[in-house]
């Protein structure tokens, strides 16, 4: 993401995100069961992990999807690879679970929706703007915050937050 003082930055550690992925599943445990799960990669790749071996989840597909490029901007919605065979018994997605990091926009969502309208779709963070097409979250965030995933950083020096303040 590029330095821009309008975005706030939201920081999280493998430890919170951890937390953050199984409470997402003791919500989800009441919702289920689910047959399958797709994950939205990159991004759902770790929740979509947890959520499987908490849930005891054994058919899992991807669908590979770009929408944000360079790490700064989301950009043109490109889908890299669709649905597997393997998901074509489920029809509409009934019993099937989506799992993604984080809805920002809805973008990507809508168009995995198209594909299985009755799936479930979970999110670990949920910003406004994407919110009415998730179906459960565990954390919303402001459209204007920018968040840093465990496995986008590297342990370096944070200046303080406060204007003019010295470390």
């Amino acid at each position: 993401m590029a330095e821009d003082q309008s975005q706030k930055a939201f920081p999280v550690s493998w430890d919170q995100f951890h937390r953050d992925a199984r409470a997402l599943v003791w919500r989800l445990a009441g919702v289920g069961p689910f047959d399958a799960m797709v994950c939205i990669t990159r991004g759902g790749l770790v929740p979509a992990a947890i959520v499987a071996r908490e849930l005891g989840i054994r058919v899992i597909e991807t669908v590979c999807i770009a929408s944000y490029h360079e790490y700064k901007t989301q950009g043109g919605l490109q889908i890299l690879k669709g649905l597997g065979s393997e998901l074509q018994k489920f029809g509409a997605g009934e019993k099937v679970l989506v799992v993604d990091d984080l809805v920002d926009t809805g973008t990507t969502f809508r168009v995995v929706r198209d594909l299985l309208p009755k799936a479930h779709f979970a999110t670990v963070y949920a910003k406004p703007a994407g919110r009415p097409l998730v179906d459960t979250f565990i954390t919303e965030v402001s459209q204007d915050t920018w968040i840093y995933f465990p496995w986008d950083l590297g342990l370096t020096f944070q200046p303080p937050m406060g204007k003019g303040v010295v470390a």
